[in-house]
């Protein structure tokens, strides 16, 4: 994933970027930017934090830094923001989303012999920068934008800087949102408008689907309107998202309580406690409790001095290592208890399997798992959310596969609760993992909690579906 955050101010507003881009810290694990205009050139910098915190990065520069303008990016892929001079001028640009088609555009931009490619990743093209390519093409920043929305192929949300001001464009389908915020001398826009508060901001406008806003000092200017369909990303809510944040006029805490509650309403097993696996499944375990009105608990606490998330080593060793090392179970919560766990999701298992083993070796009773999303059976399309995962890694196609004897030429039927294929495949997985009990949330009730309408909302990873 990634995350983006911006400002235009009639005041110096380098430390609304710097704490404003932290706050995204959570969507991203390999890059951190921040560009500000000074009024004559732009102040860009970038730093790893693959192993260290956005703040510590940057907060020795900060004192250095004047401008009334900047962006800034926490990217799980390239380096950006990225400045660029072009016959548009001069700009500074960072990117969200996936380009599936980046062949096919880079060798279109080859066709014209004047384009050349500078910024690389380990020997691959900027997907960024791509961006910039086809935006310089055109004749203004708003056609190049536009002819950018109608190229690629997966999704992509922008923030423009040049010394006038920000252009704000959400991607095609609006897969990842855009939110304006305003305080007495500024604007701001960001992936999370969970950012405001803090820094003084209130909500003014959520940008729809493909449109295109530019921001400058003194206002909002609408460029492009937006476009009918959407498809945002429903991992916004059971997952990534950070749970002060709203999207489409949902938040997302209030989403994970009344997901909670609908998957207790149809369960009936006997337990002790309900537990979040933290920190994504707290919310959906509180609403399973509250629902319940069986005993909310803690059995285990996640160490996050030294490392706040699992998925922030680029290695997958590693990962399952920081994970395993980070649970510090309770006994005293534990032994003898029948214990019920709420997660966002189970994609390859390995993890939930450790986390099981060790509360056993603490003793518990039982252990059932209820997953507040469906089965993932298919790796995400349209995001940097899963670039490194294999479908055949993930423990749905693996369950399916052991029971099939080999890959199925559909997986319709492993997305029907109602059928039979579907039951097989939970047993497997729960026996695999070694739970007590397992159960999914429906997709039915995945996407009532989330409350926007089931045809604005994508389920592909889910259901294969891409409409």
């Amino acid at each position: 994933m990634g995350g983006l955050f911006g400002v235009v101010s009639k005041e110096d507003c380098v430390m609304d970027v710097y704490f404003g881009t932290d706050y995204h810290s959570h969507l991203g694990t390999c890059r951190g930017g921040m560009a500000i205009w000074n009024g004559k050139s732009f102040d860009r910098s970038i730093h790893n934090i693959e192993n260290a915190q956005f703040r510590a990065k940057f907060e020795a520069e900060l004192p250095k830094i004047k401008g009334n303008m900047g962006i800034g990016c926490i990217s799980d892929t390239e380096p950006q923001p990225l400045t660029i001079r072009s016959h548009l001028g001069h700009y500074a640009i960072s990117t969200v989303g996936k380009i599936n088609n980046l062949d096919k555009i880079t060798a279109k931009a080859f066709s014209n012999k004047n384009v050349h490619f500078l910024e690389t990743s380990k020997g691959t093209i900027n997907p960024t920068e791509l961006v910039s390519v086809i935006i310089d093409q055109e004749n203004s920043f708003k056609d190049g934008l536009l002819k950018a929305q109608e190229l690629i192929e997966g999704s992509c949300t922008i923030l423009l800087l040049t010394p006038q001001g920000i252009y704000a464009s959400r991607d095609r389908f609006g897969r990842t949102p855009l939110i304006i915020g305003q305080k007495k001398s500024s604007y701001c826009v960001s992936f999370e408008a969970s950012t405001f508060a803090n820094l003084g901001y209130r909500f003014v406008y959520e940008l729809g689907p493909g449109e295109i806003v530019s921001l400058e000092p003194d206002g909002i200017e609408k460029i492009s309107p937006p476009r009918n369909e959407m498809k945002i990303c429903a991992f916004l809510w059971v997952y990534y998202g950070y749970p002060s944040s709203t999207y489409e006029g949902m938040n997302v805490e209030i989403m994970r309580y009344r997901n909670g509650a609908a998957m207790a309403k149809n369960d009936n097993v006997e337990i002790d406690m309900v537990a979040g696996v933290p920190d994504s499944g707290v919310g959906h375990a509180i609403g399973y409790s509250n629902q319940s009105k069986i005993p909310f608990g803690r059995p285990f606490i996640k160490y996050t001095p030294t490392w706040s998330r699992s998925f922030m080593p680029q290695d997958q060793g590693i990962r399952n290592l920081v994970a395993r090392m980070k649970i510090t179970p309770i006994p005293e919560l534990v032994f003898d208890k029948r214990l019920l766990f709420c997660d966002d999701s189970i994609v390859r298992g390995t993890q939930m399997k450790e986390t099981v083993d060790l509360l056993y070796r603490c003793n518990a009773k039982e252990i059932h798992i209820r997953s507040a999303s469906p089965p993932i059976m298919f790796g995400c399309k349209y995001l940097n959310f899963s670039t490194s995962r294999s479908e055949m890694d993930l423990i749905a196609r693996q369950a399916i596969i052991e029971f099939e004897g080999k890959v199925p030429e559909s997986f319709e039927a492993y997305c029907d609760p109602a059928n039979e294929k579907y039951n097989c495949m939970i047993d497997c997985i729960s026996k695999r993992l070694n739970f007590s009990t397992l159960k999914y949330q429906n997709i039915h009730d995945m996407l009532e909690a989330i409350g926007i309408g089931q045809e604005k909302i994508c389920t592909y990873c889910w259901n294969g579906k891409e409409w």
